[in-house]
Parts: structure tokens; C-alpha cells; sequence
């Protein structure tokens, strides 16, 4: 079993926020590969399938960002496993937009839904790192992650979450690299 967390914030307001972009990538790959009927579990909404040979739960925490460790760890607690089983899906200011990066472990970056994982579970987590720019100067961040992407975004956009969803099967594998390439090519073509 591995448990996919996608970070965001709940409610419709935030739905096309720069900052949801996780939860945008878990929605994207439960509808790909027919995951079964939204649940309310772990503190957020869970999803289960498989991809590949691989039992998935896809869990977009409830909590609001800050507190998404929360959900992350008492997914893990239930399932009796380790941080190896976790792939967090999260908006990254320091990637070109719609670029994907996928890292083990490593730093939060400010980011406040790694920053309240890394504290409940410690940093050795797998990180599918969704680029979106960055605005030019930290006081502009905080309105530029809880902005809507921009009208022109919206293509590349749904780019990016179909390459996603479409090469999921390479990161259910532990094929991180190939997971990169495939989505870049997916992206390029």
C-alpha cells in the first residue's frame, strides 16, 4: 500500500489556487485510473485504486495546509507504515511552472504543508514537486499561491496533471526517473 497526499485547501475559494495544485494532481489520477467513491477518512477525503500492480490511497487533507501532517501521519499510523509509502504532491515556487520534479527527502522551502509533515513524520518522504513560478520577490508569494492560475496557464496546466496521472504508474513503481521523463516528453509533445 502507498499513500499519495496531495496538498491544498479545502473549500471552493481555494479550489483553483496555485496552492492547490496537489490536490488537482490527486483528482486528475483518481479519475484516470478509476479510483473508487470520495470517503471522508484521516482527517480529509480518501480515494482508493490501483495503479499498475500497486494499491494506492489518495488522500487530499482536510486540515488546511498548515496542518496537513496531521492527516498524513494518522494515514500512516493506520496502515502501520513507513514515511517510504509516502509521495507528497505540492506546489513548488523554485521549478518553472508546469514543470514536475520528483526528490526523496530534503528541505521544506518555506512551504507550510511540507513544514507540518516534516514535523509530524520527519523529512524522508518522496516529494512529486509541481512547479509554479516564482513571483519575482518573496513579498508578492503569499497572493501569488493563493491566486487562481492565469487563463493563459490553464492548457499547460491541464498538460501537466493529465502527464501526470497518465505516467502515475512509474511513480507507484518507485521508477522516479523514468516517472520525470516520460511526464516531460508527455509535456514536450
Amino acid at each position: 500500500m502507498q499513500v499519495w497526499v496531495g496538498l491544498g485547501n479545502p473549500g471552493p475559494q481555494y479550489a483553483l489556487h496555485r496552492h492547490n495544485v496537489g490536490f488537482m494532481a490527486l483528482d486528475t489520477i483518481a479519475e484516470v485510473h478509476s479510483f473508487g467513491p470520495v470517503q471522508k477518512k484521516f482527517q480529509g477525503w480518501v480515494q482508493e485504486g490501483r495503479i499498475g500492480g500497486a494499491k494506492v490511497l489518495l488522500l487530499k487533507p482536510a486540515t488546511f495546509m498548515n496542518e496537513s501532517g496531521r492527516a498524513a501521519g494518522e494515514a500512516l499510523r493506520f496502515y502501520k507504515l513507513d514515511t517510504d509509502a509516502l509521495t507528497v504532491f505540492h506546489d513548488e515556487l523554485d521549478l518553472a511552472p508546469f514543470k514536475v520534479k520528483v526528490k526523496t527527502g530534503g528541505g521544506t522551502a518555506g512551504h507550510n504543508g511540507l513544514r507540518s509533515i516534516d514535523k509530524h513524520l520527519g523529512p524522508d518522504f518522496r516529494r512529486v514537486r509541481l512547479g509554479i513560478g516564482h513571483p519575482g520577490h518573496k513579498d508578492r508569494v503569499t497572493g501569488y499561491v493563493l491566486g487562481n492560475f492565469a487563463k493563459a496557464e490553464q492548457d499547460d496546466l491541464v498538460d501537466m496533471l493529465g502527464a501526470i496521472a497518465s505516467e502515475a504508474e512509474w511513480l507507484a513503481k518507485g521508477e522516479d526517473v523514468r516517472f520525470m521523463n516520460d511526464v516531460a516528453l508527455r509535456q514536450a509533445g
